[in-house]
């Protein structure tokens, strides 16, 4: 019989190790611990190449300056010799918004029209990015769903806290609906979409225009959207250190963007909105390894309850801002073709009404 020795480790610290790793709650963490898609692996590498400094380390200004995951792309397109998608028309304009002018983008597909018309708003936290940042989604779905896409801009945290950005969201839907006709677009087909923040400020625009009188969308687009303000979720304490968004980053915008007293708003927290009856159908994306993954499928699942079409899926493999990458990750591209299913379907037969 021979006898081995580990003169590294105590006996008692190898039953622990032996303890931990046969333990359902180890076991279970490390099913947890999901693992990029290889092409979306090969994106966050790209980002974690430009050297971007962790979020809640820095002055919004500074995080407004640093490098975002599209530059990421960015740079992986050029590195395949790989172009944005083309649409038929891009036109930039200012409108009137509620304390000043908003820019917004303007995106046609190839044709005469007219074509519905969605009203996108673009992620970061209502803190950072822009219409640059979010280029990539607006042509993309102007495409898949043979669309006009109005691109808003909103006013921005902490020089313009919780409501602005709502009220701006509003004031371009508005907007959009007394001037599509003016874009080669139906007024009586006009949607919603948006990534993170973007997506709770379309349905933040669905609830609002119901509460105003206000035509209603035809349909809510909510890509990964901020729909809780507790940050206690399964998927909040699976990824609170997922690249590119991570529990300590969401905490900064939330810091930034929202006063104390308004974290139960309902605008903010979707999730325990009292009455969400009436509101348009919906599709909803969400990715395995985000944050926010829980509150959108609670969201979905909300809706529902109140008697509202949802069409939900969740992209394994994915991470936060997956969507606007289709050039380089084909699962977005996949995300991108369910979204336009539901848009298209909504299109089809609008049910908007005042």
């Amino acid at each position: 019989m021979t006898t081995i020795s580990i003169p590294s480790l105590s006996l008692r610290r190898v039953l622990t190790v032996a303890a931990l790793i046969l333990s359902p709650t180890a076991t279970a963490l490390a099913q947890d611990m999901a693992k990029p898609d290889p092409q979306m692996q090969a994106v966050l590498d790209q980002h974690a190449a430009l050297k971007p400094k962790p979020l809640h380390t820095l002055t919004p200004e500074q995080a407004r300056k640093g490098p975002s995951v599209a530059d990421a792309v960015t740079a992986l397109m050029k590195k395949t010799d790989k172009k944005p998608e083309k649409v038929g028309n891009i036109d930039n304009r200012s409108i009137d918004g509620p304390v000043g002018k908003v820019k917004v983008r303007i995106y046609r597909p190839e044709g005469n029209g007219p074509f519905p018309v969605i009203v996108y708003f673009h992620g970061g936290g209502w803190v950072i990015a822009d219409l640059d940042t979010y280029d990539a989604s607006p042509r993309a779905l102007a495409n898949a769903a043979r669309a006009i896409v109005v691109s808003s801009h909103y006013r921005q945290a902490p020089e313009h806290k919780f409501p602005a950005a709502h009220e701006d969201a509003l004031a371009a839907y508005r907007w959009t609906l007394a001037n599509a006709a003016e874009l080669k677009g139906d007024p009586s087909r006009v949607a919603v979409a948006g990534e993170s923040a973007g997506g709770n400020l379309a349905a933040a625009v669905c609830m609002m225009a119901r509460e105003q009188g206000i035509r209603l969308p035809v349909h809510q687009l909510l890509i990964y959207p901020v729909a809780d303000t507790g940050m206690d979720t399964p998927s909040y304490r699976e990824n609170a250190e997922a690249k590119p968004l991570d529990k300590k980053g969401m905490e900064w915008f939330a810091k930034h963007a929202i006063p104390p007293d308004q974290k139960m708003n309902p605008l903010l927290k979707l999730v325990s909105a009292p009455d969400l009856k009436g509101l348009p159908p919906a599709t909803i994306i969400t990715a395995q390894i985000d944050p926010l993954r829980s509150e959108g499928a609670t969201f979905a699942e909300k809706l529902k309850a109140a008697g509202v079409p949802v069409s939900y899926r969740n992209f394994d493999g994915m991470t936060h801002e997956f969507f606007g990458m289709g050039a380089v990750v084909d699962k977005a591209k996949d995300a991108v073709k369910f979204a336009a299913e539901g848009l298209q379907s909504s299109f089809a037969t609008p049910t908007g009404r005042k």
